[in-house]
């Protein structure tokens, strides 16, 4: 492991450990399937995600960064600025990036496919956080390396926004309950478990909006935000249609959904 991979992992290991005691110390709704299936499964597939990215994947996002550093390529790196905004401004744009990647995983069908998987999760804690298709993982990473090619971050820049990334892909996932006052001041900054729970609704136009994982402005500008669930966050369905009561999701069944079945008519 590189010294980057030591930091990501730590910080990794220090998000999961804070939300699992949050998660059991205030709640924000019961669960309705098993923890333990639904945690072997979510982190099952996680382990599976990673191996399949080192084992296919030659070049990193952060090794991507120092290659086209040195190249001199993309927008960042033809334009004198100082250091810091370059990270600052490399951040956001890889945030954007995600943003629009997420749009596309919702618009069209066959990649929305893959994407069902992380919806079909009939309970919303912050294991659905690191619930994707190996598939999509790696069509994900694909655009992630594009977009460091295109954009020209600083690998310090890479590195944040992929601590950043794993640490609020947890928290905004995270079955966890917020003052309200606290939530209201969050979202200005950050997408919140509040705000991105309404994505994992069962109701499709509520499944077709809040797309953003970090900055939570792509969506109040491109007019995707939606401020809170029409049934109430206690009285939301959380999950698909087509996939509701099948509270014992196994790993295999995970693996398999992308091919079996209908879309269930969510791409927007």
């Amino acid at each position: 492991m590189t010294n980057s991979d030591y930091i990501r992992f730590g910080a990794f290991a220090v998000m999961f450990v804070i939300m699992a005691c949050w998660e059991v110390l205030a709640p924000r709704r019961p669960l309705v399937a098993s923890k333990a299936v639904r945690w072997f499964s979510n982190l099952g597939v996680l382990a599976i995600d990673i191996v399949l990215v080192r084992l296919l994947f030659t070049v990193l996002p952060i090794a991507m960064a120092e290659k086209v550093q040195a190249a001199d390529w993309g927008m960042l790196n033809i334009v004198a600025l100082p250091y810091w905004l370059k990270i600052l401004i490399g951040i956001i744009l890889l945030d954007f990036s995600i943003y629009l990647q997420h749009v596309m995983l919702h618009a069209v069908p066959v990649f929305w496919r893959l994407h069902m998987m992380h919806h079909a999760d009939v309970d919303f804690d912050f294991t659905t956080g690191v619930r994707f298709h190996p598939i999509e993982i790696l069509l994900s990473m694909a655009i992630k390396l594009a977009a460091v090619a295109v954009i020209g971050p600083t690998p310090l820049a890479v590195l944040l926004f992929e601590v950043f990334l794993n640490a609020t892909s947890m928290f905004n996932h995270g079955n966890v309950r917020l003052p309200l006052a606290a939530d209201r001041f969050l979202r200005l900054v950050v997408v919140t478990p509040e705000m991105h729970r309404v994505h994992h609704s069962v109701i499709p136009k509520e499944t077709n909006s809040n797309f953003g994982f970090n900055f939570p402005w792509w969506d109040r500008i491109a007019g995707t935000c939606r401020a809170q669930p029409q049934a109430g966050h206690e009285g939301m369905t959380i999950g698909l249609i087509q996939f509701q009561g099948i509270t014992r999701q196994t790993l295999v069944w995970m693996l398999l959904l992308p091919f079996r079945g209908k879309g269930g008519g969510y791409p927007s």
